[in-house]
C-alpha cells in the first residue's frame, strides 16, 4: 500500500472511528499518569470499539471490548479505593511465578480461541487477533491491579494490533496503536521510576521508624 492510499483511507475515516481514536489516547494519557479518569474515557473507547470491530468482523476483539466495558467499570472501582491525597495510585510488584502464569494463560487461551475462531466464523486473522484479545484481558487484570510490568504485555499486544488493523483498513485505528505503543514505553518507564521512589520512600520511613 502506497502513502496515497494510507492518507485517503486515513482522512476518509468514521466521525465515530475518530471519536474512539481520541478517548483512547486520552484514556492511556491518563493511565501513564496514574489517573483514575482514564477509565472514565476508556469507557467511552471501548463501547464504540464493540461495534466497529463487529462491523469489520474482528469477533474476539469485539468479545474484547465488551468484556472491557465491565473492566473499566471494575478499574474505577479499585483505583478509587488505592488513590492517594493526589488522586493517582502506586503501582505494586508481582514475582516472575506469577508473570510465567499469566504468560502461560495467555498462550493456551490464545490456541483455544483462535482455534474456535478459525473453525466456526469467519474471522479475520483469528489467531493474531485472539492473541490481543487474551493478552489484552491479561494486561488489563494486571493494570487495574496496578501491576508494574503491565506495560510490557500491552507493547507486544500493541504491535501485533498495528499489523492487523493496518490491514484491516483502520487506519485512524493503526494509528491510535502506533501511539499506544510509545506511551505503553513511556508507560512502563515511568511506572517503573514511580515504583522505585515510592519504595525507597517506603524503606526511609521505615528506617526513620526503627531509629525513632
Amino acid at each position: 500500500m502506497n502513502w496515497l492510499s494510507w492518507l485517503q483511507g486515513f482522512a476518509g475515516a468514521s466521525a465515530i472511528e475518530w471519536i474512539a481514536t481520541i478517548a483512547g489516547f486520552l484514556c492511556v494519557f491518563l493511565l501513564i499518569r496514574r489517573s483514575r479518569w482514564s477509565f472514565f474515557f476508556g469507557l467511552i473507547q471501548v463501547s464504540i470499539y464493540s461495534w466497529i470491530f463487529f462491523d469489520v468482523k474482528l469477533y474476539s476483539d469485539m468479545g474484547l471490548h465488551l468484556i472491557y466495558i465491565g473492566f473499566q467499570l471494575y478499574g474505577w472501582y479499585m483505583w478509587t479505593r488505592n488513590q492517594n491525597q493526589q488522586g493517582q495510585i502506586s503501582p505494586v510488584s508481582a514475582n516472575a511465578a506469577e508473570y510465567a502464569g499469566y504468560g502461560a494463560l495467555i498462550v493456551v487461551a490464545t490456541s483455544l480461541l483462535g482455534s474456535l475462531m478459525s473453525s466456526q466464523t469467519d474471522a479475520s486473522f483469528p489467531y493474531a487477533d485472539a492473541f490481543t484479545t487474551c493478552a489484552s484481558l491479561v494486561a488489563q487484570w494486571l493494570l487495574t491491579h496496578r501491576k508494574l510490568f503491565n506495560w510490557s504485555v500491552w507493547i507486544i499486544v500493541d504491535i501485533v494490533a498495528i499489523s492487523i488493523y493496518w490491514q484491516k483498513g483502520l487506519y485512524p485505528t493503526s494509528a491510535l496503536y502506533c501511539c499506544f505503543l510509545i506511551m505503553a514505553i513511556i508507560g512502563q518507564y515511568t511506572w517503573i521510576k514511580e515504583f522505585r521512589r515510592h519504595t525507597n520512600s517506603q524503606v526511609s520511613l521505615d528506617s526513620n521508624d526503627v531509629s525513632g
